[in-house]
């Protein structure tokens, strides 16, 4: 799977990495996969594509898609961050596109932000030291 990730439910986080290709099966395998489980509704989230070599989306309708898909999986009731790290520019105007989309959407209770640097992102989700 292109896209590991991890739960921290001391910290209430979930932390994912992608690598190689990413694809849309596997964008939105993650995204049912993870955000499906009920225990981590309202958990912050953190996405690291740094070591993303290619991203395979047929379209920007489908990063429209996933939006809407991941707005209808927001925790209603608790609002929450996602950090998406991006240092490429592919990877970041992808990113900065699905953050539009996210902040237009009356559903969504996640403020979503795009950075270059795991650093950027630590400090928007208030993570200290080393990722737990």
């Amino acid at each position: 799977m292109p896209i590991e990730y991890r739960i921290v439910h001391q910290r209430r986080l979930v932390l994912a990495k992608g690598h190689g290709t990413l694809t849309d099966q596997g964008i939105f395998g993650y995204q049912r996969d993870v955000w499906s489980l009920p225990e981590v509704g309202g958990y912050d989230e953190l996405v690291d594509m740094t070591q993303v070599e290619d991203i395979a989306l047929p379209s920007t309708e489908r990063v429209r898609a996933l939006a809407s898909l991941s707005a209808d999986m927001d925790a209603p009731s608790r609002t929450s961050r996602f950090a998406i790290v991006a240092p490429s520019e592919f990877a970041f105007g992808l990113g900065r596109l699905y953050e539009i989309l996210r902040t237009h959407d009356d559903r969504r209770t996640k403020v979503v932000r795009v950075f270059r640097s795991l650093d950027e992102a630590k400090a928007f989700l208030d993570i200290r030291g080393t990722l737990p």
